[in-house]
């Protein structure tokens, strides 16, 4: 029974992973949600600024520090190892949907391209950046990302193998081509407010900060094959490796 209802809450915690997923498209593209990233009753700056900024703050704490191993080796001792995953993908999509439901618009508009053929290409630009996110976790395990692997493999009775090193396909040109896909989907849009440029800013300065987190902890996971990777691969710019 602790098994069947362990695979219940993984899948419950994916899928609501994967509707956060959704939504933020049409949040950051401002379509097809009910609440996007400028819609929405106007205050004034100062409160927006303080808001949002801490939104911003709530999601980027809870998903560096979760993902730390330090924490993973206390959090595990309160929550079950089969499921330490899922309940991080299920807190970090609650930090999201808290974002998008108490983002502030601020108003202001930095370049404005609807309309016209240039919009059309960055709104195009966006949504490769989606599709490059999506594709990277495929190629180095999705549903093992987030935690649906392990849910299963508990309720099969299956040993839960640590993933070996490998760079498929993009991450042999990029180190993180999840970043790079999220980077090129905050940026690319027809219409830049003061509020997207706040959030284009911010999440990019958090992906530079945690890039450097992450990467520590994939050294001392991976050890020198990591870091011969690092010395061959580019971070965030498509490179041909080095030799």
């Amino acid at each position: 029974m602790i098994r069947i209802l362990f695979f219940i809450y993984g899948t419950v915690c994916y899928l609501t992973f994967f509707g956060t997923f959704l939504y933020a498209i049409g949040f950051v593209g401002n379509f097809l949600v009910p609440k996007g990233m400028d819609t929405g009753d106007a205050v004034p700056l100062g409160q927006a600024l303080l808001v949002n900024a801490l939104l911003l703050t709530v999601f980027a704490a809870q998903h560096s520090i979760m993902a730390r191993q330090g924490f993973k080796k206390w959090w595990t001792k309160m929550v079950p190892q089969p499921v330490e995953r899922s309940t991080y993908v299920l807190l970090a999509s609650l930090a999201l949907l808290l974002l998008f439901w108490q983002w502030r618009p601020m108003g202001g508009v930095i370049w404005n391209f609807s309309g016209n053929p240039l919009g059309s290409l960055l709104i195009g630009v966006s949504l490769l950046g989606w599709v490059i996110v999506l594709i990277s976790t495929v190629l180095i395990d999705h549903f093992r990302l987030f935690g649906l692997s392990q849910v299963y493999s508990y309720l099969t009775n299956k040993e839960d193998k640590e993933l070996s090193f490998s760079n498929p396909v993009l991450y042999k040109v990029v180190r993180h081509p999840i970043y790079l896909g999220l980077i090129i989907a905050f940026w690319a849009t027809p219409v830049m407010t003061a509020a997207h440029l706040l959030f284009a800013i911010a999440t990019t300065a958090y992906i530079l900060l945690a890039i450097q987190f992450e990467e520590k902890d994939l050294v001392n996971f991976y050890g020198d094959q990591y870091r011969d990777y690092r010395k061959k691969v580019s971070m965030l710019i498509p490179l041909p490796p080095k030799k």
